[in-house]
This record gives C-alpha cells, structure tokens and sequence, in this order.
C-alpha cells in the first residue's frame, strides 16, 4: 500500500464490457424471449436452469435447510432493513396547500408496480443484497418484486440467496443473470414478466445492460466497482481501519480502499499493519491486487483538507475515525453511506445496520443517494381548482403564453377566465 500526497479526483474507469456484445443480447432476448434466454444461459452460464421461475417449494426446503444461525443472522437483518425503510416511507408524505384562494397543489406517493432486483451471483452469492433491495421494495409498497440472479450450472441458484428471498417475502425468484436477464426484466418474455424498474449491483455485463434498457425501464444507478475512504487521526486504531480498507480490497482487484490522514507517523504504521493483515487473509490473492492497483494512504495537512478530498472524491463508503468524528462528519455532503466513529464499521451496514447497501460509486453521490424505499415511490404532483378560483392564473398563464408563441396555450388559459 502506497502513501501518496494526492491522488486523482476522478478514478480511470476499469475495464468494461463490450457494449456491442450487450446490445446483441438485449435485442436477441427482445426478439426471441425464452429461447434466447435458454442459448445464452448454455453459452454463458455453463447450462439452463430446470425453470424460469423457482416454485415456491424450492425457496422453502433452501430456508428450512439452513443452519439455526444463519437464519437467526438473516432474520436480524432483515428486522433492521424492514424497520429503516419502513420509517424512511414515512418520511415522505402525501401534501396539498392552497397556492392562491380556492386553487390548490399537491403531491400525491404512490409505488412503483413492478420491480427486478438484481442479486450477484459470481465470485461471492450475496444473500445480504436480496434483503438489502427487496426488503425496501416491499416496505415501499411495491406489488410485485422480483428477484433476478444466476443460476449454477443446470441448477437453481445458490441456495443461500434463495432462502434469503424466501425471508424477504419476494414475489418470484427467476434463475437468469448477466446481460439476458436484464433484458428478461426489461423487455419481457414468456416466462417472465416485464418490470418498470430494474436495481442492485452487476459486474461490468451487468451494470451496461442496465445503462442501455434506461428510458424502457427506470433503473436505480450504474454501479461500478466498491469503493472505501477512511478519515483517521493519530487516535484511531490502526489495526481496526486496516482491517476496514482490507474489507474493501477483497472485494475485487478492482476494489477501491483509501486512507486519509493528517497524521504521516499513523500512515506508517497503517502501512505495516495493512501487510501484516494480508498475509493472514484468506482471501489476500484478490486484496492484494486491489491493495496494490488502488490502495493508497494520503497525507494531507489537516482536517480541512481531508473534508475537501472526501467531498470531490464523494466515495460509495465514508468512514470517520477520528477524534472529532461528529464535527467533521458535518461537513461531509458527498459520499454514499456514512459511518461516524470508531463503532460504526463499514461492514456492518453491509449487513444489518438497516440502511441498504446499494449505494452511489464512481463520484455519484455527489448529485444521488444509495438504494432506499424511496428509491421505489413516485411523487406525482396534483392540482385542482374551485369554480372560478382561476381567472387570475389564467391571465398569467396566457401571458407567459404568448411571449413565448404558443398561442393555443395562452387560449386555452383564458378558457379558465
């Protein structure tokens, strides 16, 4: 792991997709349904799997047939994500004021219908991201969730995911990945339902399907790879925020972990306990590679400078591990998930803080949050009138009409005189 005194606020882009490829997917899937998704699951996937959709008894025998502890540990986080998205669509409520006598705007919070969750299945199955995008989905109000994920080979997907969308309460699990089934999602087939909004993580194939079929379907972000800033002082812990940047790293070679610091003695040693650390991982032949490509330790002057590079870096995790966590954490505004104090790791809002762990990367949290339940309601605007309450608008509106040419508007208005 490097110490640098500055590193690029915008991060090169890792190798992706052919987008060609991906547009030939699409459009077979589109063109062709079920039989296209069966051929690029033999090519892609190794096999096809027995359905489309996986009947109810399989996610049931997948739960039943999981360890006491690891129901216990899905069911603690699935309370936490089910309590937090159920209080974040509270917070949003329906209104209407009267804007002048007798007229009247309004919002109205209404669900999406249909939406695909998208759930990795490659490298490493993640359970935790059926409860983290199904679970606020459901608690939205959302009628119909789906869940998209890849099957092994010529068989049901893993089994860990399915008892997770068991858990979860999800409408249907359909056996397809990569490219196809967002395609599967976004345009429908015989088999599987059309949805209007597609969200979670994907690799590279993923996350270009999902850039190409926005504007057929609403999609949640462009996720690319994970990325981790810890802001730590002289009174941090150094073998708790090397553990924490190790977190990151084993991600995937393409894994973002960075440390930043006022402190050069503490990046010393945050060097050698990095090392130390990954020589015990068993996962280190992937941290390694991240650690080496993209992890870096950056020593700044002081606390102003190490807000400022949080700030225009805006990473997809922000932990803060100094003495003054509160007072800095203030003056964060850019970053996907917060994490205040020594305490509040990274991992565990992985996994069952509550908030989901769908969140901004590559500088978006600038302008976007992470994956919520609002992430699946609509505001849609109201208005509405009393007999006669609009002639004053209407003068106006027909005014602002016509300075710009559009003479049936201004018409149209003086209709409401």
């Amino acid at each position: 792991m490097k110490i640098v005194e500055h590193i690029p606020i915008v991060r090169g882009a890792p190798t992706t997709a052919s987008p060609a490829r991906v547009t030939a997917i699409l459009h077979d899937v589109r063109d062709r349904g079920d039989s296209a998704l069966h051929d690029w699951s033999e090519q892609l996937d190794g096999g096809v799997p027995p359905a489309w959709t996986v009947p109810s008894d399989v996610l049931a025998d997948a739960w039943n047939s999981l360890p006491q502890t690891d129901r216990d540990a899905l069911d603690h986080a699935a309370r936490n994500i089910r309590t937090f998205a159920e209080a974040q669509k509270l917070s949003l409520q329906a209104l209407e004021i009267e804007i002048e006598p007798g007229v009247f705007a309004g919002q109205r919070i209404v669900p999406v219908d249909r939406v695909a969750c998208y759930v990795p299945g490659g490298r490493y199955p993640l359970p935790s991201t059926v409860l983290m995008t199904v679970i606020p989905a459901l608690a939205a109000g959302v009628a119909n969730v789906v869940v998209l994920t890849p099957p092994k080979q010529k068989g049901w997907p893993d089994k860990h995911i399915l008892a997770a969308a068991y858990r979860a309460g999800a409408t249907a699990v359909h056996p397809v990945g990569g490219a196809q089934g967002i395609a599967a999602a976004a345009y429908g087939t015989e088999s599987i339902a059309a949805v209007d909004l597609i969200v979670g993580p994907g690799n590279a194939w993923v996350t270009e399907a999902k850039r190409q079929v926005y504007g057929i379907v609403g999609i949640d972000a462009l996720a690319g790879p994970s990325e981790v800033m810890v802001l730590c002082d002289a009174h941090a812990d150094v073998q708790t925020v090397a553990a924490d940047l190790l977190a990151q790293a084993e991600h995937d070679p393409d894994a973002e972990a960075i440390a930043v610091t006022d402190d050069p003695a503490f990046a010393n040693q945050l060097v050698v306990e990095v090392n130390r650390q990954l020589e015990l991982l068993p996962t280190r032949d992937i941290a390694a590679q991240s650690i080496e490509r993209h992890g870096r330790i950056v020593v700044v002057a002081d606390r102003a400078a190490m807000v400022a590079l949080a700030n225009a870096r805006a990473p997809e995790h922000l932990e803060i591990v100094t003495q003054d966590a509160l007072e800095l954490a203030a003056q964060c505004t850019s970053y996907g998930g917060l994490f205040i104090g020594h305490d509040a790791a990274e991992v565990l809002g992985d996994y069952c803080t509550g908030p989901s762990h769908v969140l901004p990367t590559g500088r978006a949290g600038r302008y976007t949050g992470g994956l919520s339940a609002l992430t699946f309601l609509k505001v849609l605007s109201t208005q509405r009138a009393n007999p006669g309450a609009a002639s004053h608008l209407a003068k106006t509106a027909a005014h602002l009409a016509r300075l710009e040419g559009l003479e049936a508007h201004a018409r149209a208005a003086e209709e409401r005189k």
